[in-house]
């Protein structure tokens, strides 16, 4: 068992992911935990190479299944260079989305079998899995909105309403499903009133290691 812990935060586009990692990780600093913020697909040399593949705009038909391996491909690199060593070193690792992501954009979003993505989960992670799971679930056409402000949209950010409403969905069966494993924060709320109900969050799941 790993000393650090590993917290991922899932959601779908403009709920304020970054935003909340960046609060968190400034809250464990103050209960002097250290603390590595990271990001899917991505944090490695590879990974952000993939990255900038599946978000360029001209990959607007890449092939769903193509798309998850590619996820995973990034994945795997990023649990052996990053994510494994630092757990081994006692560092906390916040990860701006994980296998979640892959079951309700690939999954939810693109259609593809649970099953499938089931499989190459088991082959890549041999069971590992985040410590806890913040959910940060709000308004979609809200959360679009602050996209849109953000200035040019990736690809994924170009998917209709529809698109975003199974993945959503998609993420409130795996928090159902997952109850011990999850935390359902509301996005809509104020940014300081989420980041309390993370910081609460992490004490009912972390008690003894969190004043």
């Amino acid at each position: 068992m790993y000393q650090g812990k590993f917290i991922t935060f899932e959601g779908t586009e403009g709920v304020g992911k970054t935003t909340q990692i960046q609060l968190l990780e400034k809250y464990l600093k103050t209960k002097n935990i250290k603390c590595l913020v990271t990001r899917e697909p991505g944090g490695t040399i590879l990974g952000e190479r993939i990255r900038k593949v599946l978000l360029n705009n001209d990959a607007l038909d890449i092939d769903p299944m193509a798309e998850l391996l590619l996820m995973f491909s990034a994945r795997a690199q990023h649990l052996k260079d990053v994510i494994h060593p630092a757990l081994k070193d006692n560092i906390w690792v916040l990860c701006d989305r994980f296998t979640d992501a892959s079951y309700a954009y690939q999954g939810g979003g693109r259609g593809l079998p649970y099953a499938s993505i089931r499989r190459i989960e088991t082959v890549v992670q041999d069971g590992f899995t985040a410590d806890l799971t913040i959910l940060l679930s709000g308004d979609i056409e809200s959360g679009m909105r602050r996209v849109s402000k953000r200035g040019d949209k990736d690809r994924f950010e170009l998917e209709k309403i529809e698109f975003f409403e199974r993945v959503r969905h998609s993420y409130l069966n795996l928090a159902k499903a997952n109850p011990e494993r999850f935390s359902i924060v509301d996005a809509d709320q104020t940014i300081d009133k989420a980041a309390l109900a993370i910081q609460t969050a992490m004490k009912r799941r972390f008690a003894e290691l969190i004043a």
